[in-house]
Parts: C-alpha cells; sequence; structure tokens
C-alpha cells in the first residue's frame, strides 16, 4: 500500500556501530512538505503517505516496517578537534530498495534523543528542517551529488532554545551515512576485525566493482574511489559557490553526497574568504579554503585504512600518502574542466587557466555576484568594470579559435550555469514566511524556480536579483 521495502544491512556490523532504540513519540504530527517525485523514485506511493498515516509514520509514530530503528555511531575531527560522536538526534528507519534495484537510507532527523546526544533533546526546530529541504532539492537540481529530503513533519510539540520554536522532523534519503568519521570512530575502537567488516561493508554498498577477494587492494582501491568522489563533489560546490559551512568529518560520506546542511550557503559577491557559519570564527571553512580542507578530511580517512593497507605500518603509510598526493591534482582537473566549460570552452589550451584567474580577480576586485557574472557572458550584458573589457576580448578571441559554432559555446555555458540558486535573502523570506506566518507560498514559488536551475527563462528573474545592500553580515547557525 504505502510501498516501503526496507531492510537494515548496517545491523550486520558489530554492535558497536549502533544502538537499537525507538523514536520519541510526538503529540500530533502532521506533514507540512512531502517531496512526491522523490517519492516515486523511491517506489514510495505518495498518495498514500501525503496523509495523516504518512505524518505518523515520518514522525515516528507509526513503524513503516517490522525493523528496529537504529542510532550510528561515527566520530570526527569538528574544526580540527577530534570527539567521539554518533546520532544524537536522528535515527535509520531502514534502507528502502527503489524500483531500478538501488538502496537509500532514510532517516528522521529530529526525532528525539539517542545515546549519543550528549544532553541534547534530540528534536529538530522547523526553520532548520525546512532549510535542509530547500537546500538539498536545490543541490539536486543542480546535479550535485547530495542527500534529499523526503518530508517536514510538525510534530505539535515545541522546542526549546533561546525561546520556545515549532518543533519538525526531516525525512532524509541517502546513498548512505558511512562518513569519514564512522570509519575514524572504528580506528578509534582499535577492533582492525570491526575494521575490516566496515571498509567491506562501504565496498559492497557504494563500490561493487571492487574485489574483496585480495583485502589490501580492495582498501586501497577504496581510498582511490573515495578521493575521486571528494574531489568530484567539492569542484561542484567551488563551481556553484557553494559554502558548506562545516567540513567536519563526520560530515563527509564516503559515497561523495553533500550531507548535514548546517550553516551552508551560496556565495553572491566573489570573494574566496566568504564565510557565513556564525561558529566559524577563524574561517577554517571559507569558500577558498574547501578543496585543501577536502584533503585534510581525506587524510584522517587514509589515517583509519592504514592497518588494512599492509601489515608493515610504514609500508602502508606510504601506500597512503601516494594516493592522497593525487588528491589536488584529480581536484584541480574537475574544477579546470567545469570552469571551461562555464565559459563554453571544448578544447585546452595552455592559457586557458590564467583566462579564468583573471577572471575570478576582476570579480573579486569589483565585488561583482558569481552566478550573475557568468550569466552576464551568455546574455552579453557585460559588467562595466575597469579591465573587463580587455578580458572579454581574450575570452571571445580564445572562443572563436576552436570549432564549435556560437550556437553549442553558448549551449553549452547554459549547460555549466545555474541562472538561479538558492539566494540566502530569498531563503530566509520563504522560511519567515512559513514558520512565523505559516504561509508556505513563497516556499513553493520558491522551490518550483529552484527545481530547473539550468533553465535560463525570463520568469527565473525574479529569483536572480542579488541581495540588497547591508551594512550587516549574512549569518548562518547550525540547525538545532
Amino acid at each position: 500500500m504505502y510501498g516501503f521495502d526496507l531492510e537494515n544491512s548496517y545491523t550486520l556490523l558489530p554492535d558497536m556501530f549502533y544502538t537499537h532504540i525507538q523514536p520519541t513519540p510526538v503529540s500530533s504530527p502532521k506533514i507540512l512538505v512531502y517531496n512526491h517525485p522523490l517519492s516515486k523514485a523511491l517506489g514510495l506511493n505518495p498518495d498514500e503517505l501525503d496523509s495523516n498515516i504518512g505524518a505518523e509514520i515520518f514522525a515516528g509514530n507509526k513503524a513503516p516496517a517490522e525493523l528496529q530503528t537504529i542510532a550510528q555511531a561515527y566520530a570526527g575531527h569538528q574544526f580540527g578537534y577530534f570527539t567521539i560522536l554518533g546520532d544524537g538526534r536522528a535515527l535509520l528507519l531502514g534502507e528502502q530498495t527503489t524500483p531500478d534495484g538501488d538502496r537509500f537510507d532514510l532517516q528522521l532527523k529530529g526525532s528525539g534523543p539517542t545515546p549519543y546526544s550528549r544532553g541534547g533533546d534530540g528534536r529538530a526546530a522547523l526553520g532548520p528542517m525546512l532549510r535542509e529541504y530547500i537546500i538539498s532539492e536545490a543541490m539536486f537540481a543542480l546535479k550535485i551529488p547530495t542527500t534529499r529530503s523526503l518530508a517536514v513533519v510538525i510534530t505539535g510539540d515545541p522546542v526549546f532554545r533561546e525561546a520556545p520554536l515549532t518543533g519538525a522532523i526531516l525525512t532524509r534519503a541517502a546513498s548512505s551515512h558511512l562518513r569519514v568519521g564512522t570509519f575514524q570512530f572504528a580506528a578509534q575502537k582499535g577492533d582492525i576485525k570491526a575494521l575490516q567488516s566496515l571498509a567491506n561493508y562501504a565496498i559492497e554498498r557504494h563500490f561493487p566493482h571492487i574485489e574483496l577477494s585480495d583485502s589490501t587492494q580492495a582498501t586501497l582501491m577504496l581510498l582511490r574511489e573515495v578521493i575521486q568522489r571528494q574531489a568530484s563533489l567539492i569542484s561542484k560546490w567551488q563551481l556553484v559557490g557553494f559554502i558548506h559551512g562545516v567540513m567536519n568529518t563526520d560530515n563527509m560520506t564516503i559515497s561523495g553526497e553533500t550531507i548535514d546542511y548546517g550553516p551552508c550557503a551560496f556565495m553572491d559577491t566573489y570573494h574566496p574568504q566568504t564565510l557565513f557559519s556564525s561558529i566559524d570564527r577563524q574561517g577554517r571553512y571559507a569558500y577558498g579554503n574547501q578543496p585543501s580542507i577536502g584533503g585534510w578530511n581525506l587524510s584522517r580517512f587514509a589515517e583509519t585504512l592504514v592497518p588494512l593497507l599492509h601489515e608493515e605500518q610504514p609500508v602502508a603509510i606510504e601506500m597512503a600518502q601516494e594516493e592522497l598526493n593525487k588528491y589536488i591534482g584529480i581536484y584541480h582537473q574537475y574544477w579546470l574542466q567545469g570552469m571551461k566549460s562555464k565559459l563554453g570552452l571544448f578544447n585546452q589550451e595552455p592559457e586557458d587557466e590564467a583566462l579564468i584567474k583573471e577572471l575570478l580577480q576582476l570579480m573579486e576586485d569589483h565585488k561583482l555576484d558569481f552566478t550573475n557574472t557568468f550569466v552576464d557572458l551568455i546574455k552579453k550584458t557585460w559588467p562595466e568594470v575597469d579591465g573587463f573589457h580587455d578580458w572579454r576580448q581574450q575570452w571571445q578571441q580564445r572562443i572563436q579559435r576552436q570549432q564549435q559554432p556560437m550556437e553549442e559555446v553558448l549551449s553549452l555555458m547554459k549547460q555549466s550555469n545555474p541562472a538561479v540558486i538558492p539566494r540566502n535573502h530569498q531563503v530566509e523570506a520563504a522560511l519567515e514566511s512559513a514558520v512565523s506566518q505559516n504561509n508556505l507560498t513563497p516556499l513553493h514559488a520558491l522551490m518550483k524556480a529552484l527545481a530547473t536551475p539550468y533553465d535560463h527563462s525570463s520568469d527565473k528573474e525574479p529569483y536572480t536579483a542579488p541581495p540588497p545592500p547591508s551594512n550587516v553580515p549574512y549569518r548562518t547557525y547550525c540547525g538545532t
């Protein structure tokens, strides 16, 4: 009836990795937003689940299957400092097998306290849950690997922060919730057998082409695959001006999906040191630092695999370092190819990178909007700033030296440059309307625009404007 086809292969791992626990019931759940396209893709029945019964399921009041929900254990470096963590306000319902045979975790976020809550109430407020719904679905439309949002349920119970807030639970879908921090948790325990089990599970779940018969080679291939996926992912963030805000190792997935949309935001005015997070006082996770932090996180992942790579530690470390040394080059190639596509360049010339960096420097010097500058190139509405005329001539000459006609150049640029992104001021306006006024119309209108970001039609224009000038810097906060 509902379409659930759930199992929980994660419980085949040693029980140190999870705890069986039931959601804490809520008083009067109600579905506020439900993702019908995602529901269908997962093989669920939206007509049945976008209902009072669905609200009970996605609030944790009613079990969708005869499975015990679990909270996962993991560790992580948070702003560079190691700590033991876990799902402090989330529970895994199970793994849904789609009609295409794919497997997705279904997780309730805000479902109540767990053994890993560290004194927290395990609950979530409506605003941050709607924010994750908006941004994660926008990232999916931007073709950036991401966890996705299936539903937001209001619970009928307040959560208490600085003031009472409307309680809510988000249902999240992910290829898995295996994190760099999951491997750090296993390594910290010093249980090599459990660590090997986790590595094998990750391979079978995400990289089934890797043969497990040679465990050393399989571990090396796992490291290579994760490096590739993280390099690709972070390059995609950079290409659209996305700033994650909290790239702790517990927020970096083995699958290469963006996860945990806390203090994230999109850059308007281009500057490499742009950051929005209220808790990132040192700028560790600023836009320009994201590629290097990705490498740092991957080093932490590689450290966990050392016992599995070779019985002699110096040899294992050398093997890991050899793979890590390739990361920045892999990332750079992804980024360079993406930037060339944004400029309509099909082939490669030695001066391409200099041309790209000169444009970025002009954007920084003149405080130009990152997204709109590339769209202006498509529209031929050139910025009237010093130095841009000379750069434009170089770019046009470069385009003329390739074989593709201008029609194909513009098509590539439109496919590579979103007309709309989740502008921070527009997201905040939609959230304010939904949370404070119980009016979802602005949110639905924004979501409709964000669903087709590469459609450069005139109806997108209301969502392309940068924010009005302000003396107060925009700040984001971890959703609690």
